[in-house]
């Protein structure tokens, strides 16, 4: 099992959001050596499935955000299907109840001292206070985060994942133990996307003491970016001590920045956005 990150670069989970495997492993490797995780999300899974884990897990360990959420015994076999590719994390609904999450941490523990953190997804960062309350949920994103955490946890999640606005209510609330995965950070002053609880590389960094791994903005992976591997990129001229956070899809430049500005709030350094 993965051993959480002791800080600095180690705590940067990339996203490698990308639906071609080849861009992906281009990605991981030119990464690799900046981060402690990459994210194979359901984008690269879908495209490429079982070989896309194996080929990116030569670069680091995986962190396999899937989502899964159905009944236990669905969630249980598949979670089954996915543990001979040694995935170091893999994440799972929290919505999905108690039972969802015992049966998939009883079937976690058959793979011993190599099983996956299995990480529970509280409430996704697209969704506002509007948001849930179009679920049927009327309450606030914190609200709904902490309730589902304290269910989560209690039914066997090692960890969460939540947005930079509920990871220090969440470290308040458990302590130190649980992994926190935290994506939504942003650049300042660049979109938002469809995610509505963001935070900044320093206002995340800020925060970084209650989290465990955090998830800025992805390395880009649309046609026709630069890539992050050359000598000029901001991916490689940046210094190496972020936090536990993991991304979304951002113009290299803004890629660049997000790590300059978490790094040098990491190091103890004033940093400018």
């Amino acid at each position: 099992m993965i051993a959480k990150p002791t800080g600095g670069a180690s705590r940067i989970i990339p996203a490698l959001d990308t639906g071609n495997l080849a861009r992906a492993e281009a990605l991981a490797a030119a990464l690799a050596q900046h981060c402690g995780v990459l994210k194979v999300g359901l984008e690269l899974f879908c495209a490429a499935g079982a070989p896309a884990v194996a080929a990116i897990a030569r670069h680091a360990p995986v962190f396999l955000d899937v989502k899964l959420h159905d009944i236990p015994n669905t969630v249980a076999g598949a979670l089954r299907s996915l543990l001979p590719l040694k995935p170091a994390m893999v994440t799972l609904h929290a919505g999905g109840g108690p039972a969802m999450i015992a049966a998939a941490r009883a079937e976690a523990e058959t793979a011993g001292a190599h099983r996956p953190l299995l990480l529970a997804v509280t409430v996704l960062t697209s969704m506002d206070t509007a948001a849930l309350a179009a679920t049927g949920i009327a309450d606030t994103p914190a609200a709904q985060v902490l309730r589902l955490a304290r269910m989560a946890i209690a039914a066997g999640a090692d960890g969460l994942v939540c947005s930079p606005h509920e990871a220090a209510l969440l470290r308040a609330e458990f302590g130190p133990g649980p992994a926190l995965v935290v994506p939504g950070v942003r650049p300042a002053g660049s979109a938002t996307g469809d995610q509505a609880r963001t935070a900044t590389p320093a206002e995340a960094v800020a925060a970084s003491t209650p989290c465990s791994w955090s998830a800025p903005p992805s390395p880009p992976t649309r046609p026709g970016s630069p890539g992050p591997w050359s000598a000029s990129s901001p991916v490689t001229r940046s210094a190496t001590r972020p936090t536990w956070v993991s991304t979304c899809s951002s113009p290299l430049s803004s890629w660049g920045c997000c790590w300059r500005a978490s790094c040098g709030r990491a190091a103890g350094r004033s940093s400018s956005q």
